[in-house]
């Protein structure tokens, strides 16, 4: 018996994809200029948190 993977889809229309995304409304995002885009040194080997 197989394992089971998970369905991907791929668009193919992306005229018609673009335009349900506009039909959706506005996105805002919030960015704050004064916070600290990278991570303090932690002095632990691996990804930053």
């Amino acid at each position: 018996m197989s394992s089971w993977t998970p369905t991907t889809y791929k668009t193919r229309n992306w005229a018609e994809y673009n335009h349900s995304l506009k039909q959706r409304g506005s996105l805002l995002i919030w960015f704050d200029p004064e916070m600290s885009w990278e991570a303090e040194a932690s002095g632990r080997r691996g990804r930053q948190k």
